[in-house]
């Protein structure tokens, strides 16, 4: 059975996730840490429930997502994951994180990039990778059918979408995203969201009015 620890980052609010199953091997998921003492609050997680982490993921490369990359990659000899595509959001947000009053380290650049249908494994757990963009160029999901659940990054929230007026977003791509990927899943699915609360896919399908109400995302 998988447990599934949540800290909650930086100025953006950022939830950084880390799955882990009875072999205590496990990922870690949009690691938004962007000070010691948020790092150290992960690591402290990490340790306390003996976690051995093999995985480093992005759902996607927003300069709230991955300013701990580095020294999780150091700490753990690791490297990141992501969609390719994301690597040039990633040095793009870098351009321009002064702007939000916000500083970060660069990212190691991946040695292997996701893609659609990859399988994720860590100790006897596999994750799916989904492509879901919309909110980000290179959006991607990672969707344990066996748990029920799928953690998405910025595409899907409680009550919400992901923003879709930002370089390189597109409403119409994500809606798409939304309603293919995300709503053809069970509605037990828990979500796991890169802000805020966790929900379930049933309660967004009746209640999200985006989903409502597609002109949002004209």
């Amino acid at each position: 059975m998988l447990r599934i620890f949540k800290h909650t980052f930086n100025a953006f609010q950022e939830n950084t996730f880390m799955l882990a199953d009875e072999s205590n091997e496990c990922v870690i998921i949009d690691a938004g840490c962007s000070n010691e003492s948020e790092q150290n609050q992960l690591v402290q997680t990490i340790e306390s429930n003996h976690l051995k982490p093999v995985k480093l993921l992005n759902t996607h490369c927003h300069i709230d997502h991955f300013g701990g990359n580095k020294f999780l990659c150091e700490k753990y000899n690791l490297l990141p994951e992501f969609h390719e595509i994301e690597w040039k959001v990633m040095n793009q947000a870098l351009d321009f994180q002064s702007f939000f009053n916000f500083s970060v380290e660069p990212s190691p650049k991946p040695k292997h990039w996701l893609k659609e249908g990859d399988e994720i494994n860590f100790g006897k757990t596999v994750l799916k990778t989904l492509f879901t963009p919309g909110h980000s160029p290179g959006s991607l999901s990672f969707y344990n059918e066996a748990e029920r659940i799928v953690v998405c990054g910025d595409v899907l929230f409680q009550g919400s979408v992901g923003r879709f007026d930002l370089p390189g977003a597109s409403g119409e791509v994500l809606l798409n995203s939304i309603m293919q990927k995300l709503m053809t899943m069970p509605d037990d699915v828990k979500v796991f969201c890169g802000h805020g609360d966790d929900t379930f896919i049933g309660v967004e399908r009746r209640t999200n009015p985006f989903l409502q109400q597609g002109a949002f995302f004209n």
